[in-house]
């Protein structure tokens, strides 16, 4: 039997497609052939040289695994495509094909998107990317399916080559494993070293307050032409990221959090809520960030950190230790000089109390549905992706921090920029509720952070936001600082 070379198999149109014209099928822009829906087993076939005389080969079938992840809109330039294509090529069984079928979303659009793929055999994939904040909401809902005994008989999961706190991220209220992290990460301010020495400020910038960053955006912000002092996210369109890389660290950089653990119970009013919701409004009513028609724009993260920082026009960003991914020649960003122009400072507790410094942590898990078509082979192919090799070829190209101990002690990873500091700010770090609730919670958090950027009080907004997360939890699940 000759065997054919694998196929690669783009299906974002397909699950566009599946998403939203469920009655049809959908056909690609450019020849009108029907993709297949990210639930559909594909085939591909091949056959032996000698047909015989009735001319009829021997067909076998291969089966697909379909991965869905987020798109952020460079296709098949993202890092993410460019490691799967690698993989498809580089897995072992040949009677297996990989089908990426993206979903190019805004960060918040894209939790609702897989959500509705899920709930179908019809249209959920094999696989899918599952950011742990919403992995928990996920499984309590159905969507995702229990991988203890898998993890279990794989040595990679029990012989410590992951680092046993990332599992916490990936394990439900019930206590079961929904997912195989492969990668996490820490928050900072990212800031522009030449744009400092412009306007008198250090290079090597420790800020210790809230008023320290403030006082420095001020400074640029009078000291230079045509540059964004600070940018932060700061609306509903740019979903999680506002929840978390903004007001979240500014929340717990007061000492206070979302969540009472001792009581299990939502904080719906504190002073840490107002400070939180203080600052944001301080750096929109001094006009210190960008405009709002750039920062309320659900591609404002990438606007930041692939327009503004490389170009020298922001100077301080909020942001992840991700961003750096964008600057390699592979990335979206090319930006060579990033390793000498970027400085990477901690972000300071409100006061400079204890412990100093916060950063939230969080990360990315392949999971596989509950209504997955081939649980077997998507298992297998996880734990293929996610060896120590290939593991490490993702997260230096992301950027991104590694879950893998084994990883982590490897030269080519402690060779990469930034690195050692990201790594070092998980020693405070804090991480999200693992509350079924937290989804709609963080939903009202981006509603409220909207609401003080266009204008709205701190205290008006709080009192808002009281109201509906009340509303989403109950009276009985809610506390008041």
């Amino acid at each position: 039997m000759v065997k054919g070379k694998k196929k690669w198999l783009l299906g974002s149109t397909a699950l566009f497609c599946a998403l939203t014209v469920a009655m049809a099928g959908c056909s690609s822009g450019s020849g009108g052939t029907k993709t297949a829906e990210p639930g559909t087993d594909t085939t591909t076939t091949t056959t032996t040289g000698n047909t015989g005389s009735s001319g009829e080969g021997t067909a076998k079938t291969k089966t697909t695994i379909s991965i869905t992840y987020r798109d952020d809109g460079i296709g098949e330039k993202g890092t993410f495509y460019k490691w799967l294509k690698e993989l498809s090529e580089s897995y072992p069984n040949k009677d297996v094909e990989i089908k990426p079928t993206p979903i190019q979303a805004s960060e918040g659009d894209y939790f609702a998107k897989v959500a509705l793929a899920l709930k179908s055999k019809d249209t959920a994939p094999d696989i899918v990317t599952e950011d742990t904040f919403i992995l928990n909401s996920d499984a309590s809902a159905g969507y995702l399916e229990p991988l203890d005994d898998k993890v279990k008989a794989w040595e990679d999961w029990t012989n410590g080559s992951f680092i046993e706190a990332m599992k916490k991220g990936v394990t439900a209220s019930d206590g079961k494993v929904y997912g195989v992290p492969y990668n996490t990460d820490s928050r900072g301010l990212w800031y522009n070293k030449e744009i400092f020495k412009q306007a008198g400020l250090p290079e090597d910038w420790q800020p210790k307050t809230w008023d320290d960053v403030l006082n420095a955006a001020r400074t640029i912000k009078e000291k230079t032409k045509d540059v964004v002092p600070i940018w932060m996210n700061m609306g509903k369109a740019t979903g999680e990221a506002t929840s978390m890389q903004t007001y979240e660290m500014l929340l717990y950089g007061t000492g206070e959090r979302l969540y009472d653990n001792d009581t299990s119970k939502w904080i719906i009013k504190s002073q840490g809520i107002i400070d939180a919701l203080t600052f944001i409004q301080t750096v929109n009513k001094e006009k210190l960030g960008p405009p709002l028609s750039k920062v309320l724009n659900g591609q404002a993260g990438n606007t930041a950190s692939r327009e503004y920082l490389p170009k020298g026009k922001l100077a301080i960003s909020l942001d992840g230790s991700w961003i750096t991914g964008n600057y390699f020649d592979t990335g979206a960003a090319p930006w060579p000089e990033y390793k000498d122009v970027l400085g990477f400072a901690p972000m300071p507790t409100s006061k400079g109390q204890d412990p100093g410094s916060i950063t939230l942590a969080g990360g990315w898990a392949l999971s596989i549905p509950s209504n997955a078509q081939h649980k077997d082979e998507a298992w297998d192919f996880i734990k293929y992706a996610l060896n120590k090799d290939n593991t490490k070829k993702l997260v230096i190209a992301s950027g991104n921090i590694t879950v893998r101990a084994d990883v982590a002690k490897d030269p080519e990873y402690t060779a990469q920029p930034f690195n050692g500091i990201a790594t070092e700010y998980l020693q405070h770090a804090e991480f999200r509720p693992a509350q079924d609730k937290y989804p709609e919670v963080s939903t009202q958090i981006q509603t409220m952070v909207e609401s003080v950027a266009t204008g709205t009080s701190p205290a008006d907004a709080a009192k808002k936001y009281a109201q509906d997360v009340t509303r989403i939890v109950g009276e009985d699940h809610i506390v008041e600082k």
